[in-house]
């Protein structure tokens, strides 16, 4: 369950909690509609906890305000789900299939932006996976005929009234209501965001001043066309509280509204800072004081809400579009930097830096991808797409760019590789052999080493696919000698170096493949890095069962599964997982090794089929399925496998890493900087 912490207390809505609870029960699609800032979503969270505790299934959420994409709204729900996008199929279908036998609630929270593609998209879900329920929040309904709406009216003035004084508490300890609190509460409107927000107004003011002012407020709002008395409401409160803050805190709250999702005060600080705003993060500390901006660890956001009305303002400044190309900036340059330290150390700070920042490189994309710096920008993020397990979406947006973008250029070269590299992630031969034409021919007309040497190692994969295994040498060879030619740190000279490992496996000499592999691990290791390494540890695990050494094989199957899983690499993990069923059975442990397999076959059904495994990948499964059917008999085969077919995704990868206490391979279960 990956509801948030609730923060504060939750006051009243009994009489809603116990309908929704119903309609949940009753329905597999049940809507909480209604205003903006009238408590939608710690309903829709309050009743999911509810909801779980009752009927023993988990909950997940997915919250939705920062994407505005709605291609890819299924991308982000699964990453919300902790569903690898790593697939050559459409992520709807994905999510749909790996739905289909789950019993769960998800909570879609905030999809008034993305009714159509939210419709659509639970639709295909529902229609997979009959033990699936879906609560949403929205400003309006989605529309489907399967929908329950449950319209969230503001609090009753008791409830109302309790809230303010339980929020009033925590900052003027000893607080007692009075008939000006009341009236207080009544000009709100019962809205709960109103309400909280001029609660934090009595550091400095008395109830009987928040009445006057707000007062005040309404005069100045009566008369405006299509504004309910909730909307004026609403609007007065977070206008009002606009007006409290200090001129330095307006601008930055105004600037802060470009973001999407969560951001960190680093990049706030670039976006934001400037002679008017010399000190962002001082500034940013009082905003997260005064509950404009809420924070969760070292990240910031802010409620749709507050975001708009900044929004509102700094268009009225006059800023939008120089905070925008800020913002963008910042990502690309972000982005360079990450691209450039990839390949070391660095890699696990890197790979939670782009999950965390996903919404907002989404954001800087969307708004540059038909111009230079977009094609650019999606280039760096060639690792995000690859290595990260973002292949759809990477597809999505190089493909965009690479359209909107042809003129040759050095970042129109990388675009071109890495949509090479994309393809090849997906197992769409045909058109990784289609950018790799295009991105060779661009790197010699451009003299350009270090692309011909990424085009190299493109191709010597796509040979590797086709069974050519000279050719892979001779590419995988070429490959390195451009790239050594032009210096730097190059996850595509460590990834052709375990290509040649595995032409060598492929031909039958696993023994030869050995000192290769050993040549390639210590490179990694002189880096720091951990993908390429892992990559060639799983190899390495292949060519030692080729040659009859489990134990060292198993060792190595294990070090690379947990580096791959750490960063995402579902193939690769799924290559892992099943490198240690052969492992397993080879040791004597078939129960294992028919519950690895079906981990492995859960792995495989969120990446793709396993045809997507290179060349006598898929004939060493079919052996070890063979050996361990033959040892088990065909009733306790389909047992244990089954068992792990049932597995969650961590739970599945957690067992093979860590084993049961009976298991025969659970002694080798060595630390990555054992494998020597």
């Amino acid at each position: 369950m990956n509801l948030p912490a609730e923060t504060s207390t939750f006051v009243g809505r009994d009489a809603e909690l116990s309908e929704v609870g119903r309609l949940l029960t009753e329905s597999s699609l049940v809507t909480l509609a209604g205003l903006g800032g009238v408590g939608k979503t710690r309903l829709a969270f309050r009743a999911a906890e509810l909801y779980a505790k009752v009927h023993l299934e988990p909950v997940r959420v997915a919250e939705l305000a920062a994407e505005r994409n709605g291609d890819l709204l299924a991308h982000a729900v699964s990453a919300a789900l902790g569903l690898p996008e790593q697939a050559a199929r459409p992520q709807g279908e994905v999510l749909a299939a790996h739905l289909a036998d789950h019993r769960l609630l998800i909570v879609l929270d905030t999809v008034e932006h993305l009714i159509g593609p939210a419709r659509t998209l639970v639709g295909q879900v529902l229609a997979a996976a009959p033990g699936v329920r879906f609560l949403v929040t929205s400003r309006q309904p989605l529309g489907h005929p399967a929908e329950q709406v449950f319209r969230v009216r503001p609090l009753a003035e008791t409830e109302a009234l309790i809230l303010f004084a339980e929020r009033a508490a925590a900052v003027v300890p000893g607080f007692a209501s009075t008939e000006e609190v009341a009236r207080l509460c009544r000009r709100m409107e019962g809205l709960p965001l109103a309400i909280e927000l001029a609660a934090r107004r009595l550091r400095t003011m008395t109830p009987e001043e928040l009445a006057d002012r707000l007062d005040d407020r309404f005069a100045l709002l009566s008369g405006h066309p299509g504004r309910t008395g909730r909307q004026a409401a609403l609007r007065t409160s977070v206008g009002w509280s606009h007006e409290l803050c200090t001129p330095e805190e307006r601008l930055l709250w105004a600037r802060l509204s470009v973001f999407a999702g969560s951001f960190e005060t680093e990049g706030a600080a670039y976006v934001c800072g400037d002679d008017r705003l010399p000190n962002v993060p001082g500034t940013l500390a009082k905003l997260a004081d005064k509950s404009v901006v809420c924070s969760v660890g070292d990240r910031f956001h802010m409620l749709d809400t507050v975001r708009d009305y900044g929004r509102e303002w700094l268009r009225e400044l006059g800023e939008e579009e120089h905070m925008m190309l800020r913002h963008r900036d910042h990502y690309v340059a972000l982005a360079r930097r990450a691209e450039a330290d990839w390949c070391g150390p660095n890699q696990a700070t890197w790979s939670d830096w782009a999950r965390s920042e996903m919404s907002n490189l989404r954001l800087a994309l969307d708004r540059s991808i038909a111009s230079p710096i977009g094609l650019d920008l999606v280039g760096r993020l060639w690792f995000v797409w690859y290595c990260l397990g973002h292949a759809r979406e990477g597809r999505y947006y190089l493909d965009r760019a690479l359209e909107r973008n042809t003129s040759d250029s050095p970042e129109r070269t990388r675009a071109l590789w890495s949509a090479a590299f994309v393809a090849f992630a997906q197992g769409d031969h045909d058109q990784m052999a289609i950018r790799l034409t295009q991105a060779r021919e661009a790197a010699l007309a451009q003299e350009d080493p270090a692309a011909i040497g990424h085009a190299c190692a493109g191709a010597a994969g796509l040979a590797l696919f086709q069974g050519d295994f000279d050719a892979v040498r001779l590419l995988a060879e070429e490959a390195i000698d451009h790239l050594d030619r032009v210096g730097g740190r190059y996850v595509a000279r460590l990834s052709a170096m375990s290509l040649l490992a595995l032409a060598l496996i492929g031909r039958g000499d696993p023994a030869e493949a050995i000192p290769v592999l050993e040549r390639q691990r210590a490179a990694c290791e002189a880096l720091g890095e951990e993908w390429a390494r892992s990559m060639g540890d799983q190899i390495r695990a292949a060519a030692e069962l080729g040659r009859g050494d489990t134990v060292t094989a198993d060792r190595y199957a294990r070090t690379s599964l947990r580096a791959v899983w750490r960063l995402g690499d579902v193939m690769g993990s799924a290559m892992a997982v099943e490198r240690l069923a052969a492992c397993a059975v080879a040791m004597g442990d078939a129960t294992r090794a028919a519950r690895l397999l079906g981990v492995g076959e859960r792995l495989w059904a969120e990446f793709g089929p396993t045809h997507f495994a290179p060349p006598g990948f898929v004939e060493s499964r079919g052996r070890t399925d063979r050996s361990t059917r033959r040892v088990l008999g065909e009733r306790d085969y389909l047992e244990a496998y089954s068992q792990g077919r049932r597995l969650p995704l961590d739970g599945g990868v957690g067992y093979a890493l860590g084993g049961l206490p009976n298991s025969a391979a659970m002694r080798w279960n060595q630390p990555a900087d054992e494998c020597r």
